[in-house]
């Protein structure tokens, strides 16, 4: 059997503290390492194996009965810890078709009003990370309870999420009580007066408050990391600032910086990939970050350029959303909230910022981005 090229460990402690102090880094090494193979093992406590290329991808993304979720680093995150994340194979895919209907692209198009309604206003000068931050949270407040969930107590669900580790593994008991009573009260509101939102649709599904929690906490950093990129780049590009070209905009930001960096599995079984045995409880780690920018598939790949997407990508190549059953429930949600925010803002300029990207729970930047709005100028 092959050995698996990895990058060199620090002692008994092996590579865990690269990977919190300098995630990017360690992959960027291992991805080197790897070379045309783009496979490579690490040392994280547990023996993990890292993967990017498309048949890598594509594996562990739809052999859900090899690959499971249980065992991952979200059962870490209280937040994310539980529904229709973990759930694995058989049962997965039923609770998925259960769930799809209050998250297609036409259920989240009857919300671009209500959203148009609750996106907060632009100053003529503000940092796109802290804006996005606070304009997120208000947008999906009104996607998922149409505006009427107690913003104080949300933002104190949420602040964990958006500290470095280990601020996201707090488990927050009071905190998480007072949540579930407050989606509860909001659900209540509903009887016999549905509103045009996602819980009134979780409401009748078996589990669906635990849903609603667990759902809206994995879409807050994702989209707010997503949205104040894509602000960032509108000032930077001009020309790509404009609602015909908003989607190839997205998708290339999020081909740089796809919020979910990172995936995890847990290998259920024996295995054999490319003549290198992985043995059965090995975390098996894939990487939108490193396959959204490999050579051997994109041409120039650290070069932001929205016009490579007149072309399909390359298959499994490109996962800000992950991939086959396990697509992200929120793809919809976030991708209409993000361009709904682009094709209301007039032009921008950049003012000042740093942008390099930041690994935490999700992948971000360092920011602060702070941009002028230019409200007085329209739209060519």
């Amino acid at each position: 059997m092959n050995t698996l090229p990895c990058p060199r460990p620090q002692g008994s402690l092996g590579h865990l503290p690269r990977w919190y102090a300098e995630p990017l880094s360690l992959l960027q090494e291992g991805a080197a390492l790897a070379g045309e193979r783009r496979l490579f093992g690490l040392q994280l406590g547990v023996g993990a194996v890292v993967g990017f290329s498309p048949e890598w991808n594509k594996k562990l993304l739809t052999d859900l009965d090899t690959f499971r979720s249980a065992g991952s680093l979200s059962r870490l995150v209280p937040h994310l810890s539980g529904g229709v994340i973990l759930t694995d194979a058989p049962e997965h895919s039923g609770r998925r078709r259960t769930l799809n209907p209050g998250f297609t692209l036409s259920k989240m198009e009857q919300l671009v009003d209500t959203l148009r309604g609750a996106m907060p206003s632009l100053p003529p000068q503000f940092d796109a990370l802290a804006w996005a931050d606070w304009a997120v949270m208000r947008l999906l407040n009104a996607a998922y309870f149409s505006g009427e969930f107690n913003g104080d107590l949300l933002h104190r669900f949420l602040s964990p999420l958006r500290r470095p580790f280990p601020a996201p593994m707090s488990p927050q008991p009071l905190t998480r009580r007072q949540v579930d009573a407050e989606v509860y009260r909001v659900g209540r509101l509903r009887t016999g007066t549905p509103r045009p939102d996602i819980l009134t649709f979780l409401l009748g599904v078996e589990g669906g408050l635990t849903e609603a929690r667990i759902s809206l906490a994995a879409a807050h950093d994702t989209t707010t990391h997503a949205l104040a990129y894509a602000l960032w780049y509108a000032a930077r590009y001009a020309q790509w600032h404009t609602p015909e070209h908003h989607p190839a905009l997205l998708k290339e930001v999020l081909r740089l910086y796809p919020p979910g960096w990172m995936g995890s599995r847990r290998v259920s079984r024996d295995l054999v990939w490319e003549g290198v045995h992985i043995p059965r409880g090995t975390l098996a780690l894939y990487s939108p970050y490193l396959s959204g920018r490999d050579p051997y598939l994109w041409e120039r790949p650290a070069d932001f350029q929205p016009a490579r997407w007149a072309h399909k990508p390359p298959a499994w190549a490109y996962l800000p959303f992950g991939g086959g059953e396990r697509t992200c429930l929120g793809m919809h949600l976030a991708q209409t909230l993000i361009l709904m925010v682009l094709g209301q803002t007039a032009p921008l300029q950049l003012r000042w910022g740093n942008p390099a990207p930041q690994p935490g729970l999700t992948l971000g930047p360092v920011g602060p981005l702070w941009l002028e709005h230019m409200r007085d100028l329209k739209y060519d």
